[in-house]
C-alpha cells in the first residue's frame, strides 16, 4: 500500500482543521491564553519565571516551530500588544507623582545618566573590540552607536508584570519603576539623534528631517498624554463606584492608545504622561483608577509574553558566529547595566543594597528594542545603502544580534528580577 496519498490527505486535513479554528481571533486568543497558562504553571513548577512559560507557549505555537499559530494569524492580535503597552505605560507615568519625585527625583534623575552613559559606553567599546575577534560580523562605529543606544532600552512589561504579581512596594521599587520610565524616555530621544548621525555616516542622505519629525513626534505625544490626563480626571472624581470606573479607565486607556496609534504618535508615551499627570492632578482619588484597571491586567500581560513568543525564529540561532557575537553583546550589556547603575547609587549615596541589585531588575529587552529594529529594517533614509551587499549583510547581522538578545534576556531576566527585587527590596519587609 502506498502510503503518501494518505499521509498528504492526513495532513492537508489537519492544515485545514487548524486553519478552521485558529483563524478566528476569539478562539486563537483563547487558546493562548490557555496555552500560556498551562506551561506558565510547568515553569513554575521548575522553579522558573511564569513569564518565562507564557514566552515558551508562544514559541510553541508560532509559524517557526509547529506552526500551529501561522504568521498572518499573528496580526489579528496586534490589538492586545497595542493595549497591553497602553496599561504598562500608564502604570510606569503613575511612578511619576510629584511628593514621590521631590524625595526621590535628583537620585532617579543621577541614577539614569549614568546608567545611560555607562551601558552605551560599555556597549559601544566593546562592539567594537569584537571586530578584532568576529572577522566575518564588521560592526564599525556607526553599527557600534546603533548597539550601544539599543542596549540602553529597557522593556518595562517584565518588570511591571513581575513586581505586581510579587506584590512588591517601597523604595527600591520607587527607584526601579522612576529609572526605568525616564530612561526609556530619554533613550527614544537618544535613538533619534543616533540614528541620524549614523545615516549621515553611512552617506544615507540628509536625514535631519527624520529627527525634527521624530523630536516632534515625541513632543506631541508627550503633550497628548498630558490632555488625554483631564477628562479622566474629572470622571474619576465624579464616579463612585469601583466597577464604573473600572469600565470608564480601561475604555479610555483603549480610545487614548488607538488615537495615539492613528496619529502616529507613542502611545508608550502617551499613556507614560497620562499616568504621570492624572496622578498628579488629585493622587489620592486618581489611585482609584489604578486600582480599578489592575484585575484586568494578568490577562492582558499574559498574552503580550505570549504574543513576544509567536514573533521569535529559531533559525537566528543556527549561525554560530551570529550567536557568539549576540552572548558577547548580552554580556557587555549586562556588565553595563549592573556597573553604572551602581555607580549611580554610589554617587547618591543610596544603600549599597539598592545599589547592587538595581541593575540586574533592568536586563529585560523587548518591545522598544524590536521597534528600533524595525525602524532600521524599513527606515527609508537607509533605502539607498540596502544595494550595498556589505552594508546589507552588516545591517541584517545587526538586526540577528538584537533579535537573539531579545529571546534570551525575555526568558531568562525575570529570574534575575525576582531575586533582585528580593534583596534590594528587603528592607521594605
Amino acid at each position: 500500500m502506498d502510503w503518501c496519498p494518505v499521509i498528504f490527505h492526513t495532513t492537508a486535513t489537519l492544515i485545514e482543521f487548524r486553519d478552521l479554528f485558529t483563524e478566528h481571533p476569539l478562539f486563537l486568543i483563547g487558546l493562548l491564553l490557555l496555552l500560556g497558562y498551562l506551561i506558565g504553571k510547568l515553569a513554575a513548577r521548575l522553579h522558573l519565571p511564569e513569564i518565562s512559560g507564557f514566552i515558551f507557549a508562544g514559541l510553541l505555537v508560532n509559524s517557526f516551530t509547529t506552526g500551529i499559530v501561522s504568521h498572518h494569524m499573528n496580526a489579528s492580535l496586534h490589538t492586545v500588544t497595542e493595549v497591553a503597552i497602553g496599561f504598562l505605560a500608564l502604570t510606569i507615568g503613575s511612578e511619576f507623582s510629584v511628593r514621590k519625585m521631590r524625595r526621590i527625583g535628583k537620585d532617579v534623575a543621577t541614577i539614569t545618566a549614568v546608567h545611560l552613559l555607562g551601558t552605551f559606553g560599555v556597549v559601544l567599546l566593546g562592539c567594537m573590540a569584537l571586530r578584532a575577534v568576529f572577522d566575518s560580523v564588521a560592526l564599525g562605529y556607526p553599527y557600534s552607536i546603533l548597539l550601544g543606544v539599543i542596549a540602553c532600552a529597557t522593556s518595562p512589561a517584565i518588570i511591571v508584570a513581575e513586581v505586581h504579581h510579587m506584590r512588591a512596594h517601597g523604595r527600591f521599587i520607587d527607584y526601579l519603576f522612576g529609572v526605568v520610565a525616564l530612561g526609556d524616555a530619554v533613550t527614544v530621544v537618544i535613538f533619534g539623534l543616533a540614528f541620524t548621525l549614523v545615516t549621515n555616516i553611512l552617506g544615507a542622505g540628509d536625514s535631519y528631517s527624520l529627527l525634527h519629525k521624530s523630536l516632534f513626534e515625541i513632543l506631541l505625544s508627550l503633550g497628548f498624554g498630558a490632555l488625554c490626563a483631564l477628562p479622566l480626571n474629572v470622571m474619576a472624581r465624579r464616579i463612585r463606584t469601583h466597577n464604573e470606573l473600572m469600565i470608564v479607565s480601561i475604555g479610555f486607556v483603549c480610545v487614548t492608545t488607538g488615537v495615539s496609534l492613528v496619529l502616529h504618535f507613542s502611545p508608550l508615551l502617551v499613556n507614560m504622561a497620562t499616568g504621570a499627570v492624572l496622578v498628579n492632578l488629585s493622587g489620592a482619588n486618581n489611585l482609584r483608577v489604578f486600582r480599578a484597571i489592575e484585575p484586568f491586567t494578568p490577562p492582558i500581560y499574559a498574552l503580550f509574553f505570549v504574543i513576544a513568543g509567536l514573533e521569535i525564529n529559531p533559525a537566528v540561532f543556527v549561525s554560530g558566529t551570529a550567536l557568539a557575537v549576540a552572548c558577547s553583546y548580552m554580556l557587555l550589556r549586562g556588565v553595563g547595566k549592573c556597573w553604572s547603575t551602581s555607580l549611580g547609587c554610589r554617587l547618591r549615596g543610596i544603600d549599597a543594597v539598592i545599589g547592587r541589585n538595581l541593575g540586574y531588575c533592568m536586563l529585560s529587552k523587548g518591545g522598544i528594542a524590536l521597534g528600533f529594529v524595525l525602524l532600521i529594517q524599513t527606515s527609508p533614509a537607509l533605502e539607498s545603502l540596502r544595494g550595498d551587499s556589505g552594508v546589507s549583510l552588516v545591517l541584517a547581522s545587526l538586526v540577528n544580534i538584537v533579535l537573539i538578545s531579545i529571546f534570551v534576556n525575555e526568558l531568562v531576566s525575570p529570574f534575575f528580577l525576582r531575586r533582585a527585587v528580593l534583596k534590594g527590596n528587603r528592607m521594605e519587609a
